[in-house]
């Protein structure tokens, strides 16, 4: 397996020089994304399935006033062909127009979210830690298997009002434990492996796992619960589908639309998109537009906030774009929330169940789906580690359930949040993350149809 290099400030600007060169006039604008990833997987007391994947991607936009193209090409030395059949395909939509909206200020210069420890984070170090987490869940009669990933990540921007190339690295760990019909399951992502605490997580799982071997089935009810910080970043994932996004501004439907500034979850809860901070998720400073992102409350304590924007969707609202322009494999570009956080209390985990004198403690949710955007109503099934709270304290493993509720009525039922923050990847979303503590709510149906 060769392990990956980064392509480097100067080749990546250079490329997209020569696109725009090509593509040519004021409305011509180009982006390239890099991720070099190296993943080891480990099941069934052995490492197996090294990988090691490149996704490159060039996409040229020219606006020639209503005339838009854009030309995608994963072959950087395409560069000068795809900025030409852009303009080629722009200039047949709208010949000779200027182009449409206002100019925005983009972002310029080099940026860096580089750690050495993960960049470090090497095959043999990686399978190391694999082959510790299956020989201790050999030694405790279990099996453990997952993933752990490293992940060079590239951006670069340019137009003719700048070029910005961002660098970053992303560490990846995901761990099954199965112990009899119990299993417990851990994960987390970020800039740096240090912060993960990836030991921690084996020996977690591990103890999780023999508390969970002989569940029980849980009889369909309303219960008090709290929510380990995978099932609440879970839900966070949704976000962008329940009107926080400038197409439903524009459209006029969804939270931020209808009710801004209105509360629909308790003070205790603040989520915002923050791309700024180098210590939560998978921080990036701009967008595939070159704009620069800012912070975007979606909810503050409680109360309706804001939404996320890219250029288009700002010009169709009067609004300024937020940095958020993302395009999705096999999707139209789109403003879409990528750094999502739920703002931590001060409770461990062990104080929120106390709190709760009859409940559940579920460690994650599984399969879940949008049923209703508008109502914030989802579906899914609870997985791995769920135990029966009684009197304040963890008592029996339950067996798994199905579940309807809304996002926003669960939010709003919260009286208790974690201090932990955990993170895991948003899918289809690049560089996308979502990073949640506990929360302890009142309320949460289960076993219902």
């Amino acid at each position: 397996m060769i392990a990956a290099r980064l392509r480097g400030r100067d080749e990546l600007l250079g490329r997209l020089e020569e696109a725009l060169q090509e593509a040519g006039g004021d409305g011509a604008q180009a982006f390239i994304t890099v991720r070099q990833g190296e993943h080891t997987r480990f099941a069934g007391g052995r490492v197996h399935q090294p990988q090691a994947v490149e996704e490159v991607q060039m996409m040229v936009t020219v606006d020639r006033g209503g005339g838009a193209a854009r030309v995608a090409t994963s072959r950087l030395e395409d560069a000068r062909a795809t900025g030409a059949e852009a303009l080629k395909r722009a200039a047949a939509l709208a010949p000779g127009r200027s182009p449409a909206g206002g100019a925005a200020e983009a972002l310029s210069g080099s940026f860096s979210h580089w750690h050495e420890d993960t960049a470090a984070w090497d095959a043999g170090a990686r399978s190391q830690v694999a082959s510790v987490a299956m020989a201790l869940a050999q030694a405790a009669g279990a099996t453990a298997n997952g993933m752990l990933s490293k992940v060079l990540v590239e951006m670069a921007t340019a137009s003719p009002s700048g070029s910005a190339y961002v660098s970053a690295t992303e560490a990846a760990a995901t761990l099954l434990v199965r112990h009899g019909e119990g299993s417990a399951y851990r994960g987390d992502l970020a800039r740096s492996v240090e912060r993960m605490a990836v030991e921690e997580m084996v020996h977690a799982a591990l103890a999780e796992a023999a508390a969970a071997r002989d569940p029980e089935p849980l009889p369909p009810g309303t219960y008090d619960v709290v929510l380990g910080p995978l099932a609440v970043g879970d839900m966070l994932t949704f976000f962008g589908g329940l009107g926080f996004t400038g197409e439903a501004v524009a459209a006029g439907t969804g939270a931020v639309a209808r009710r801004k500034g209105q509360p629909v979850a308790s003070p205790l809860i603040t989520v915002a998109d923050d791309a700024l901070s180098d210590e939560v998720g998978l921080p990036i400073p701009f967008d595939i537009e070159g704009m620069p992102k800012v912070r975007v409350p979606m909810l503050d304590r409680g109360r309706v906030g804001e939404a996320v924007f890219d250029l288009a969707t700002a010009r169709a609202s009067g609004a300024r774009t937020t940095g958020h322009a993302h395009i999705a494999r096999e999707e139209a570009p789109s403003p879409t929330p990528a750094n999502l956080i739920l703002r931590p209390g001060s409770s461990s985990s062990a104080e929120l169940i106390q709190g709760v004198d009859d409940g559940l403690y579920i460690s994650r949710f599984h399969y879940t789906r949008m049923v209703d955007p508008e109502a914030s109503t989802f579906t899914g099934v609870t997985r791995d580690a769920a135990f029966r709270i009684r009197g304040g304290r963890l008592a029996g493993p339950v067996a798994s359930s199905r579940f309807t509720e809304e996002v926003l009525g669960i939010l709003s039922r919260t009286d208790g949040v974690g201090s932990q923050l955990i993170s895991q990847p948003i899918m289809n979303v690049w560089n996308g993350a979502a990073s949640a503590p506990s929360l302890r709510v009142r309320g949460f149906r289960l076993g219902f149809r």
